[in-house]
C-alpha cells in the first residue's frame, strides 16, 4: 500500500503529469490512497473516491459516480465547488 498526502501540491503541470503517470503505473501492483483537495486530479487518477467532511465519511463510490451523480447533497456541493 502506498499512502500519498497531496502528492502534487505546489508542482508545475509537467511534474504533476509525471507523478500522475507514475500513479497509474503503480496502481496496477499496489493499493494507493491519495488525500487531495484537487478535484481535477482526483478525477484523473482515482478509481474510487471517498468524500469526508469534519472527520466523517459522507460518501464513497466509483469516482465517476461521485463526480456525476453523488448521493449526498454535501458531496455534490463540494465537487461542484459550491463550498470547500
Amino acid at each position: 500500500m502506498i499512502l500519498m498526502d497531496e502528492p502534487c501540491s505546489a508542482l508545475d503541470p509537467h511534474a504533476t503529469f509525471t507523478i500522475e503517470a507514475l500513479i497509474h503505473e503503480l496502481k496496477q501492483r499496489y493499493a494507493i490512497v491519495i488525500v487531495t483537495h484537487n478535484m481535477q486530479q482526483a478525477g484523473r487518477v482515482a478509481d474510487s473516491t471517498a468524500f469526508m467532511l469534519d472527520g466523517e465519511l459522507i460518501e464513497h463510490a466509483p469516482t465517476n459516480k461521485i463526480f456525476t451523480a453523488p448521493k449526498d447533497e454535501r458531496t455534490e456541493r463540494y465537487v461542484s465547488g459550491k463550498f470547500g
